[in-house]
């Protein structure tokens, strides 16, 4: 279809909202993709944008054809524009820029997992309303993971686990800018002439990536989040059926269908053989004697029962990966992963005591990291959304660990975001009011 496309001369019109590290992987593979163009880029810098489009091998004549904008201020500046890819990784901007898109009647593609798991269902809903694709991006991991759950239930596995692997230790949670290089064992001299922002860096070390990642993918299956947040267990790819399958032991008492993320190292930070670091994976569980024999017969990899198997993708390539999700919009009007509940939240946790008039910092800094909780365990606690705990002040002290909520914060109450997040709360607090008991 995409081949068709550029044979008539009508290849499919794209605006990418983020020239980063996330955009500049798409902008790579955009030359050699028949059917796509990329005819219009926002960034606050467009001269660094132009520079991205350079680095990754952009002729001239390519850039000179391209669009270069700071900001979306009307419409009309989407004209003739059929997807809008966001990748700011900004939530606020992110959710601003989705209700644009979908103004515009454009599909959009959220690279933004951040404004995704703050009001992403609400988000995903408006896009219905008005036709367009609502789509988490592929190649980013909660995408992969959303494609390996749908195998799975098409193929009439019941699910035990999904998730993703990520280094970590448990003092990651405490993990601040001025120590991420050390936790993440990168020089940081290395890392200042690299350009690498260490708060950034800092939200995939302290957990909060990880908890906003496994929020979107809750989300989007309708798998569950544990009461107790993620637990990182330690394990290799060829052990996943056996660590993830319910009530393993007395130190992991877990439910099917859920999901996890596991860890490339053990506890004392040696690496772990055949770890999962850069992947994702599903683990299920054969439904009846004859699949599991089934299981025997083909070379899974299983537990000692022969009952649970795992299957898994080693590496995850982010914005190579992403023509995938445009195309899938356009041609299949179909999203590769997209918000059908409100099922996980992430809210902001205490990294050390918190005082009254302190301002906080956000994802990745100095004050939160964001936990992963049941969004009915976050709505009940009246939890403060990792993506709105950013240059906020505590109103009231709050202990190292301890989860914020809005009460503990001053916060705008009349701010565009703040209330679309409280519209989103409030439907679902009624559809839980709603569904039948049991």
């Amino acid at each position: 279809m995409a081949r068709a496309r550029a044979a008539d001369g009508h290849p499919v019109q794209v605006a990418l909202i983020g020239a980063g590290k996330f955009g500049s992987m798409f902008l790579a593979q955009v030359p050699t993709t028949p059917g796509i163009e990329v005819s219009v880029i926002v960034d606050l810098s467009p001269a660094r944008a132009r520079a991205a489009c350079k680095n990754v091998g952009w002729d001239d004549a390519r850039i000179t054809a391209t669009r270069f904008i700071t900001t979306l201020r009307e419409l009309n500046e989407l004209d003739g524009i059929e997807v809008v890819v966001e990748a700011t990784g900004d939530p606020v901007a992110g959710i601003s820029h989705a209700l644009t898109a979908i103004a515009a009647g454009c599909h959009i593609v959220m690279v933004n997992v951040e404004a995704d798991v703050l009001a992403g269902p609400l988000l995903a809903s408006r896009a219905d309303d008005a036709g367009v694709v609502y789509s988490l991006a592929y190649g980013d991991q909660p995408s992969l993971i959303c494609e390996l759950v749908d195998w799975a239930r098409t193929c009439g596995f019941p699910i035990v686990a999904a998730g993703k692997g990520t280094r970590y230790l448990p003092h990651f949670h405490e993990s601040t800018p001025s120590d991420v290089w050390r936790n993440r064992g990168v020089d940081p001299e290395a890392a200042r002439k690299g350009g690498m922002n260490a708060q950034m860096f800092n939200s995939f070390i302290d957990g909060t990536k990880s908890s906003i990642e496994m929020a979107a993918v809750a989300n989007a299956t309708g798998l569950n989040a544990a009461s107790g947040g993620l637990q990182f267990i330690p394990c290799s790819a060829a052990d996943l059926p056996r660590m993830l399958r319910p009530n393993q032991d007395e130190h992991h008492q877990q439910q099917e269908g859920r999901v996890e993320v596991v860890s490339s190292v053990w506890r004392d930070g040696s690496v772990i053989p055949g770890n999962l670091r850069w992947g994702v994976y599903v683990v299920f569980r054969a439904p009846n004697a004859y699949s599991k024999r089934c299981f025997g017969e083909y070379g899974m990899v299983t537990d000692e029962s022969g009952e649970y198997a795992a299957l898994y993708r080693p590496y995850h390539l982010i914005g190579l990966e992403l023509n995938v999700s445009i195309f899938s919009a356009v041609f299949r009007r179909e999203a590769t992963g997209r918000p059908t509940c409100f099922h996980a939240d992430v809210v902001a946790t205490a990294k050390r005591d918190l005082l009254i008039a302190e301002m906080l910092d956000g994802e990745g800094g100095y004050t939160v990291w964001g936990k992963l909780v049941p969004a009915s365990d976050s709505l009940k606690l009246g939890g403060l959304p990792i993506g709105l705990a950013n240059s906020v002040k505590v109103c009231r002290p709050v202990a190292k660990g301890q989860i914020l909520t809005w009460d503990d914060v001053e916060i705008d109450k009349v701010e565009k975001t703040y209330l679309f997040r409280r519209e989103m709360e409030t439907g679902a607090v009624q559809s839980i009011q709603m569904a039948p008991s049991g």
